[in-house]
């Protein structure tokens, strides 16, 4: 059957017109300051997107659009044969032969302003033939499930991605070890359970926008707010089969992030329109109903736990399946599954293992990197099955946790080594600060408390050469500027950076700025700003760009000053010397240099300092068994501890205490350290008590701040304690590993096992709601 749609759908609850201009309509001030930035001659851009789960694309008319006074271009599928994809090549920029979701995108408009691009989006006639969909992971991967992606064996796929053509699976992650059916039988408690995780929208403040300009002379200029400047640059730039060095992309501060920015989402749109208009800059401005539902999601999950243990409580096997619901297209989805399927066993020591996480597509949002690359939502039914295996034998989860945790030198279960890890050391100052073992009365007869604890792993989630570079530059008054291609989001990277340039030079931290905005022309290459990466791996390579300016600098003075550079320092920025104990500024002479001593000359000259990083020993694993000498590059491990309060009239959950213990190698900056973990753990309330996607048939029910609940500050516990863990990474900057998302990570399991504690009941997924807890409670005879 062919249905036509001349006007499209703009978003799930079918908004009217009137509303949809209301909120597009640019202020004055708004378009001074585009004009101020781009010019009178600014265009602005729409997007046509699918108002089907799952259909093919008949016909497309565009005619009546083009006609509208103000539309400059329309573009469609035709312009956009390429796929683009970061570890799986599986979409176009623009659809061409059919859609996979809801909000699809089917034509873009160009036109003088926002009000002209979007009426035009009403003149264009679509003519589709709707296709059954996939709705749920499970579901996705039998045999007589409506196929989505038929060319699947025709993509592109980075070489440990492992996609299975002719079905839904766009990637199997499997892990092999020891015997786990022979183990079952030696098990004095087997638990079995089952735990769904819903989709979540990352909700930045600042939403998705970009400005793309094509010039006559075939070179791209787009400014984004980005994690992934290069990414885009590289991705785009396959996509269109055009060279590399013919786009820029300019990455001003993010306003907020969480990964809903890393890699390619609505950018690559905007540089298409723009070719339609060249010489034209063209902006492209998600609505906030749109970013709820076209950019990435996080991914939900299906997560099916059996573990076992013998009388002491010593796990002895584990088989875990994990289906990811990754939605239309997974190009960033499969590695998450990835992570998901190496990190499956969570942080703990397990024999006997098998793990298979499976990357679906479905007929959803497409899912994409969030804070936490997975580990939260693997986490989350991980943590609570390890509590009632714990209890299955009487053995207090904390002590389970105690007798079962990695350690360093343990062979986790990929095969690899541990490095040295301060997760036991994590677990017993969570345990203390809590005050386990010793539970509180209420505040009320009506109320009952309850405390849970969780812990967590988690490891940077990138290939195994993703790399880093910074330059480090010498101002006439010896200041420094510092040029990395990481991106501030609100993290802190640049204070961190300036603190590891100053370090190492061995000049005052005032002294160091860090350029910006982030540019492809002229900053140094940086893979991405994801996977809590930069602290380590960008830090490293600021740590060698440093140490370079600062050889050069001793070298020169120790050659005007006729010394061994090794007997020479720079402190508080002055080259000193522990011989002679003469003493110079660095100013003027890093960038004019030294007169030579014996008058003829001059020694040195402006002093640059270039530093890079990639790890290189990261190895491939076994497609069958998941085995190899290393998977990852480290693991950061931490524990978390909650006090919950449940009313037994309402079923709402306070939590009235939190306390975050976590392994962070070194901490550079201990207070922006301790705010990563408090954030990360409000968070984690976030997704526990309000977040989820609401998904009926493909469509999201609740895209807007109405329906969609994120925490505030009324909602953090009154109580929060965040505690430092330093067992130093062997190949960290001063031994410092990343803390980024981590902290995320384990709330939700806590706050569920904290809930069991209080009133004895489970939910198989969250959020908690106050009606869901209450019901919860009723089902299981605690309430009347």
């Amino acid at each position: 059957m062919l249905k036509t749609h001349p006007t499209p759908a703009r978003g799930p609850v079918g908004e009217s017109v009137a509303r949809l201009d209301g909120q597009e309509k640019v202020t004055g001030a708004a378009q001074f300051a585009d004009d101020i930035q781009f010019g009178p001659g600014l265009l602005h851009a729409r997007i046509l997107r699918s108002p089907h789960a799952h259909a093919l694309i008949k016909r497309i008319d565009a005619s009546r659009a083009l006609a509208l006074p103000g539309v400059r271009a329309v573009v469609t599928g035709e312009q956009t044969p390429g796929y683009i994809g970061l570890y799986l090549q599986d979409r176009h920029i623009f659809c061409r032969d059919r859609v996979r979701y809801i909000g699809d995108p089917v034509a873009g408009v160009a036109a003088v302003d926002e009000q002209t691009a979007e009426k035009a989006l009403d003149l264009i006639e679509v003519e589709y033939e709707p296709l059954p969909a996939v709705f749920d992971p499970v579901a996705g991967t039998r045999p007589d499930a409506p196929l989505l992606h038929p060319d699947l064996g025709q993509y592109e796929a980075v070489n440990f991605i492992f996609p299975k053509p002719n079905t839904n699976i766009s990637n199997h992650f499997k892990i092999r070890r020891g015997d786990v059916a022979g183990a079952w039988a030696q098990c004095a408690a087997v638990v079995e359970r089952e735990y769904r995780v819903p989709h979540i929208q990352h909700v930045p403040i600042e939403p998705h926008v970009a400005v793309a300009k094509w010039d006559e002379k075939g070179k791209i200029t787009l400014w984004a707010s980005s994690q992934s400047p290069f990414a885009q640059r590289n991705l785009i730039a396959k996509a269109l089969h055009i060279s590399q060095s013919q786009i820029q992309v300019v990455a001003p501060y993010v306003g907020g992030g969480f990964g809903a920015k890393a890699g390619v989402s609505m950018e690559a749109l905007a540089v298409v329109i723009a070719g339609a208009v060249k010489g034209r800059p063209v902006k492209l401005r998600l609505t906030r109903e749109e970013e709820f539902f076209t950019t990435f999601v996080r991914q939900g999950l299906v997560a099916r736990f059996k573990l076992g243990c013998d009388t002491e409580g010593r796990l002895l096997a584990l088989e875990n399946t994990y289906y990811w619901d990754a939605g239309a297209y997974t190009e960033y989805g499969v590695n998450m599954t990835r992570a998901g399927g190496y990190s499956g066993t969570g942080p703990y020591d397990v024999p006997n293992v098998s793990v298979d996480s499976i990357c679906v597509y479905t007929n959803h949002p497409v899912g994409g990197p969030m804070r936490g690359f997975g580990m939260p939502e693997l986490h989350a039914g991980l943590e609570q099955a390890m509590d009632d295996l714990a209890r299955s034998i009487q053995l207090d989860p904390v002590e389970f946790r105690r007798r079962n945790c990695i350690r360093g030198g343990d062979t986790v279960a990929t095969g690899m080594t541990m490095h040295p890890t301060g997760l036991p050391d994590c677990i017993e100052q969570a345990a203390a600060a809590i005050n386990w073992g010793h539970k509180a009365p209420p505040s009320a007869p009506t109320k009952r408390r309850g405390k849970g604890f969780a812990i967590m792993w988690k490891a940077p989630a990138m290939p195994p050469n993703a790399g880093s570079s910074a330059r480090v530059q010498f101002n006439e008054d010896a200041t420094v500027t510092v040029s990395v291609g990481g991106q501030e989001i609100g993290q802190g990277t640049f204070t961190v950076m300036a603190q590891m340039a100053a370090a190492a030079l061995g000049v005052p931290y005032e002294w160091v700025k860090v350029a910006g905005p982030v540019d492809t022309d002229y900053s140094p290459y940086e893979w991405q700003t994801v996977a809590s990466r930069l602290t380590w791996s960008m830090g490293n390579a600021v740590k060698a760009a440093a140490l370079d300016a600062r050889r050069q600098v001793l070298e020169m003075v120790a050659q005007a000053w006729k010394e061994n550079p090794d007997d020479l320092d720079i402190v508080n920025g002055q080259v000193i010397s522990y011989k002679t104990e003469e003493a110079r500024s660095l100013k003027d002479i890093v960038i004019y240099g030294l007169p030579n001593p014996d008058g003829d000359g001059w020694i040195g000259g402006p002093v640059l300092g270039r530093g890079s990083f990639m790890p290189t020993y990261v190895t491939g694993l076994d497609a069958e068994t998941g085995q190899g000498p290393r998977a990852v590059v480290h693991y950061t491990t931490g524990a978390q501890a909650v006090e919950v309060e449940v009313d037994l009239e309402t079923g709402k959950v306070e939590v009235l205490r939190g306390v975050a213990a976590f392994d962070v190698g070194k901490a550079i900056n201990p207070e922006m350290v301790k705010a990563q973990m408090e954030g990360g753990l409000v968070q984690g309330i976030s997704t526990a008590f309000f977040e989820g996607l609401k998904l009926k048939d493909g469509r999201v029910q609740n895209p807007s701040f109405v329906d969609y609940r994120i925490a505030t500050a009324a909602d953090a516990p009154p109580q929060v304690e965040a505690i430092i863990v330093e067992v130093a990474q062997d190949d960290g900057p001063w031994g410092a590993r990343g803390i980024g998302e981590h902290s995320m990570v384990p709330t939700l399991p806590a706050i569920a096992n904290a809930i069991y504690d209080a009133v004895g009941i489970r939910m198989d997924a969250p959020p908690f709601s106050a009606e869901k807890v209450f019901m919860a409670m009723r089902q299981a005879g605690v309430v009347q």
